[in-house]
Order: C-alpha cells, then structure tokens, then sequence
C-alpha cells in the first residue's frame, strides 16, 4: 500500500508539472546517464550565490509533510519571533492533530490544514500569504517537484536532503531558482554541528593552511530492524534494491565543501565511486522472510553494497574521500577530516581533535582554540541552541540562521548550487559503480561563477537579530 502511494505521488507530482524526469533514469546505467541532460553548455541567467532578496520582516511559513523530521523542523521554528507558521500539509491526520496540539502548547495559534489529496501540496505552495515552504516528505522526486512548484509560485524553499534525485532535477532547480529568483535552500544541518562551525571558521582564518584533502562520510548503523527496514518504511528496502552508490552523500559532503570554498572559490570537477558487496541486508531479508510471508517477495533481490567509497576531486587538486555505510554494526561517524599544511582536524571518533605540529591537541588546548575560534553564531545563540535541541542544537542554529537571512535579505550559507551539487553525488556514484569505478564529470552548476562567488559569511557581521523566546526554553 505504501510503495503504491510513493509511486502514485511521484507520477502526479512529475507529471503535473511537466518535468523531463524518467521514473527510472538509470534503467540503463551503463550507457544512459550522459545522454541525459547532464551538463549544460548556456551561460549563467542569474547568479543565486549572494543573492539577497528583500527583507521580509515576519516570514509566513508553511510546512509541507509534518511526519517526525517535519513536526522537528516546525517546532525549531516556535522558538522564533518574526515567523509565522501560517498552514500545514499532510496525508496522515494524526500527524495533523499532533503538529496543531504543539503550536497550541507553544502559545501560538493553530494553522492553516491541507490535506483530503495527494495534490494537496500544491494549494499550499500557491496561497499568496506565503513566504517560504518547508519540505520534510520522504526523499525522492518529490523533494525537487515540490521545491520547483513552490519557486514557481513565488515562495522561497527550504528542503531535506537530499534535494534531488537525479541529474535533470538538479539542473531544473537551479534554472527555477535563478529565473524566479527564490531561494532553495537544502536543510543540511549538518553543516552547523559546533565542530563543523568550528572548523570552518579556522579554514577560513588559515589556521590549517592550504587545504589538501578532506575525509567525510554517512556511517550510521541501522541494526537488524533497520536493515529491512521495517513495513513502515519499506520504502527505504525498496531503494536499496533499486540503487548502488553513495545514497545519502549531503551530512558528510557539505561541511568538507564549505572548508574547501566549493563553489565559491573552488569546484568539484570528477569522481570515482566503488561499491563493496551486500553481506547483511540479503541475509537480513532472508531471515525476515521465513518469519513473515511479506517479506518474500522482497527475498530474492539484490540489495546495494554495504560500504561505499567515492573519490573526489577539486580544481584546484583538492581531494575528497565520501564513504556511505548504513548497515556494518559501527560506531555512527561522519569522520569529518580536514588535512592542510599547516594543521588537520578530526571529529570522529569522538572527541574531537585538532593536530598541529604532527601531535593532537591536548584538552587545554582545545579549550583555548574553541575560545578563539568558536563561530560567531555559536557564540549568540549556542546555548540556547542547545537546549531547544534537535540533533544537539545544530538543526535549531541552521533555522534561526535560515530566517535570519530572510528577515534581514542576507544570502544564504547553502544556496540552490550546494543543493544541487552536494545531492548530485547520489546518481554519479550509481553511474560510476555500474561502470567498474570509472571517472565521471561532476557538473558545474554555477557555470563558471564559481571563480568569483564570495566564500561564506561566517563573520555575522550582518543581520544576527532575529530573537528567541527564552521564555519557551
């Protein structure tokens, strides 16, 4: 029943907005990828990185799909003075009447419902008393579909990762982005762990010299539960049948990039990617089968490797190691490493660690580098980031910053090029995976920009007003 309905909102979504997106595109992997709109030869029309829209002194949100990551990212933003949750879209009504029990909890009125249709989205995105979508549905097409309606219709976007699904989506997003001039901001949060703020403003204050390489990851085992994912989310099974690569790039990927300045100084140019064998999930389905009759059409697939490793590299020769990795029983890591010549840094294993003169810093140290290096949104707002929470309190310094930007029309940290690039790795990976490891082109999807974009603004220099209700926390 789930997998129909997926497969039913991905068609109408598709297909009601007219998008040259196959169902399958890599029904041919081998051969079909770079037939398929992969890069682009026209110039830039409008240039999003920098951009700042106008000011928009109370932003008018709505939130469309309010399930567990959904219901998290609307309650970040109840702590937010200037933001008005003004409707919510879902099929399920208990997640309806759970969303509307929190606003009346935090003192806030109920909003505005749609839902009755797997069309419902769409009324949300074209009321004219909106600002900005939030999209927390499950990944897929639908992330790009709805991304792309809602700039259509006039409204900035903020969308889980990963933003896109395959290669014609990425570079419709950001056509629609820079010919509506609507920011598509994709809601990497990991981008504003401390450590990763940490880091990146050394990186940008030259601590750790000329960047050379960077390793990053997605290592997060799921257990026996997860490994077949049980029948609510079946359709996670589904996709690890369908797909062999780097299925969730973004979390490590993105705060590597930013240290590196890609796309603002920088460019991923091509990567390799190698995939090991499945030794867990097909046992793990197998077992499941001989217990449970549902399982067994599920029994005889092929599921995707358990390890992935990619190779990237920059134009400026940097090189960037991604690994993917959902199912070995290790420790959750997305390792996190920047290596330069004068020093190196690694999150994981935890704590965390900064190098200089080939020695780990000791606990005194570390104590004096986070005092002069702590980011400057860390220092407004970490505290009380921390005890609103969400994954530590980086999913609530990435809300605060996100409206912070659109209340005082500064440019986002994560533009529709970041989106676009960092999510792009997924099919890439599949690409290159299906063709023995071979290289394959990253685009560019800044189409040159990138010489020229200005890294981003850790300073907060600008903007940094928008206030929390402490008297929630």
């Amino acid at each position: 029943m789930l997998q129909n309905r997926r497969k039913f909102l991905q068609n109408i979504a598709l297909g009601s907005l007219g998008l040259s997106v196959s169902p399958d595109i890599f029904a041919d992997k081998k051969n079909n990828l770079l037939s398929r709109n992969f890069s682009k030869e026209s110039n830039q029309t409008f240039n999003m990185c920098g951009y700042q829209a106008p000011k928009i002194d109370k932003v008018r949100v709505a939130f469309i799909g309010v399930g567990s990551r959904g219901t998290s990212n609307l309650r970040q933003m109840t702590y937010l003075e200037g933001v008005e949750i003004k409707s919510i879209c879902d099929i399920n009504p208990e997640a309806i009447d759970r969303v509307q029990k929190l606003l009346v909890k935090q003192f806030l009125p109920k909003a505005k419902i749609y839902t009755g249709s797997e069309e419902s989205w769409k009324k949300a995105c074209e009321d004219p008393n909106i600002d900005l979508i939030s999209i927390a549905v499950p990944r897929g097409p639908l992330h790009a579909a709805i991304s792309i309606y809602a700039m259509e219709h006039g409204k900035h976007v903020a969308v889980e990762v990963p933003a896109i699904f395959t290669i014609e989506e990425a570079w419709n997003l950001v056509e629609t982005s820079e010919r509506t001039r609507r920011h598509c901001m994709m809601m990497e949060n990991c981008c504003y762990d401390f450590f990763e703020l940490l880091t990146l403003n050394m990186a940008r204050q030259g601590f750790f010299g000329e960047i050379v390489h960077g390793d990053a990851a997605y290592i997060h085992s799921s257990g026996q539960k997860g490994l077949v994912s049980g029948k609510e989310r079946i359709w996670s099974l589904t996709e690890k049948q369908r797909y062999n690569g780097n299925l969730y790039p973004t979390h490590g990927l993105g705060p590597i990039c930013q240290a590196m300045n890609v796309n603002r100084g920088d460019k991923l140019t091509y990567m390799v990617s190698m995939s090991s064998a499945d030794f867990m999930r097909g046992n793990a389905v197998h077992e499941m089968a001989e217990k449970d009759p549902y399982y067994k059409k599920f029994d005889s697939a092929t599921y995707c490797g358990n390890m992935n490793t990619s190779i990237i590299r920059t134009e400026k020769g940097r090189t960037i190691m991604l690994q993917y990795d959902v199912t070995s029983p290790r420790v959750y890591s997305r390792i996190h490493m920047l290596s330069g010549t004068k020093g190196a840094c690694l999150k994981y294993p935890l704590p965390a660690r900064i190098s200089i003169d080939e020695r780990w810093l000791n606990d005194t140290e570390m104590d004096e580098i986070k005092e002069k290096f702590t980011q400057a949104s860390v220092k407004r707002i970490g505290e009380m980031a921390r005890k609103v929470g969400g994954h530590g309190g980086m999913d609530f310094l990435m809300t605060w910053r996100l409206i912070d930007c659109l209340r005082n029309g500064l440019p986002m940290d994560q533009d529709v090029y970041d989106a676009a690039l960092w999510s792009v790795i997924w099919p890439l990976s599949e690409w290159s995976v299906a063709n023995k490891s071979k290289p394959i082109d990253i685009p560019d999807f800044t189409r040159g920009a990138w010489k020229t974009n200005e890294p981003v603004d850790v300073s907060l220099s600008k903007g940094g007003n928008t206030v929390i209700r402490e008297r929630l926390l």
